[in-house]
């Protein structure tokens, strides 16, 4: 498996035993994934994708249009998100204790034979959560540090409007669970964001003022959030 850009399209590149190439745009991230013979050259692979940009396009708006999502089954091939890079589930079954770790371009899942498919997404989300604690527990002391405040506690949610929200009152932050799958600087700035509200509740002029003293990027960081899926 490789993953190369074309312009601003992201590819995965799978090889098989195959005879042809296909084709599929991911209706939940919209990135495409390519299904090519073993031997055939990434340069003859790129000149294909690139002719069916305009169909990949009209693909894609078409899912954006129609807010298509489509449940995961967790098996091998299916596109997920970390940091901001796709990767390819390969799901290898052993009579072991689950783990889930990164290969290259894939996100490896070791489950026990037979494990169902809510097990798999179980496990999987489990392994995301982890990485996002970790990387939370990293963020709030660094930031806590520069902007001079401090937390009592952040909590993990899997909200559907809202990469993350602050209560002053209790210095308490829940962060979106999906923040793990877009690049690290938006949830730096996330991060940044609900920090900034315990010195600043509201949005207003003085808010706008201490984000652009502590992270003058971060209206970089929130533009591409805007245009990722929540």
């Amino acid at each position: 498996m490789i993953e190369f850009q074309l312009d601003d399209l992201k590819v995965v590149v799978i090889r098989k035993k195959i005879k042809n190439m296909y084709l599929s745009v991911c209706p939940n991230e919209g990135s495409v994934k390519v299904s090519a013979p073993n031997r055939m050259s990434l340069s003859i692979i790129k000149t294909f994708v690139a002719s069916k940009s305009s169909w990949i396009k009209r693909r894609q708006d078409k899912f954006t249009s129609q807010g298509c999502v489509v449940a995961k089954e967790y098996i091998d091939g299916e596109s997920y998100y970390y940091q901001g890079k796709c990767y390819l589930l390969k799901v290898i079954e052993h009579d072991a204790a689950p783990t889930v770790y990164l290969a290259d371009a894939a996100i490896v899942l070791q489950i026990r034979p037979n494990a169902d498919q809510a097990t798999r997404g179980s496990i999987l989300n489990a392994w995301y959560r982890e990485c996002l604690r970790e990387r939370l527990h990293e963020l709030f002391p660094l930031w806590e540090m520069k902007i001079g405040v401090s937390i009592t506690q952040f909590k993990i949610r899997k909200m559907k409007t809202r990469w993350g929200s602050c209560s002053p009152s209790s210095k308490s932050i829940r962060i979106n669970f999906e923040l793990i799958k877009k690049p690290p600087e938006c949830l730096e700035y996330i991060v940044v964001h609900e920090l900034v509200h315990l010195l600043e509740p509201s949005h207003n002029k003085r808010f706008v003022s201490l984000m652009n003293s502590f992270m003058p990027e971060w209206r970089i960081c929130r533009s591409k959030l805007n245009v990722l899926s929540l």
